[in-house]
């Protein structure tokens, strides 16, 4: 478990739960994070768990009702506002999921992580896809923000 952190930067505990390869350095997954923030949210705290099929399995079946490996499970923090705390909240990112789906998408394994996290973050900040208009904004943001680290819009064929 590596703990990272910078003025400029979110702390981003990074969890490698599983034998799984190919997962992304820690500087990846603050750097993915970090573009996801807006300015004045950058001293969040997250945590991203990386894990294997049958943990994110459970998980899914636990919170979502859906028995099933998924690529990405969000857990906002819900403290009181008085509290004052930058904890942002969790991420859960399958590392088997991520790979099969790079794969059967023709995207790059960067790519798709770095989609992965930065859809959990924004889900952390509130925003979802549970309607068209909201899914419309976010995967707006999700292509202005991938654009951003050099990657191509997550939703259109390679």
């Amino acid at each position: 478990m590596n703990m990272l952190s910078s003025a400029s930067h979110p702390d981003v505990d990074v969890q490698i739960a599983t034998s799984d390869e190919n997962i992304p350095s820690d500087e990846d997954f603050r750097s993915w994070v970090a573009a996801a923030l807006p300015p004045d949210r950058l001293a969040s705290e997250i945590t991203i768990r990386v894990v294997g099929r049958d943990e994110s399995q459970a998980l899914n079946a636990q919170y979502r009702q859906q028995d099933k490996p998924t690529n990405v499970l969000s857990f906002p923090t819900d403290l009181p506002p008085e509290l004052q705390i930058p904890l942002l909240g969790d991420l859960v990112v399958c590392a088997g999921v991520v790979e099969h789906e790079a794969h059967e998408q023709g995207k790059s394994l960067a790519a798709h992580w770095a989609h992965m996290v930065v859809h959990g973050t924004l889900h952390l900040l509130g925003y979802d896809h549970e309607s068209d208009e909201e899914a419309e904004e976010m995967e707006a943001l999700e292509i202005r923000i991938l654009g951003q680290l050099g990657f191509p819009a997550p939703y259109e064929s390679p």
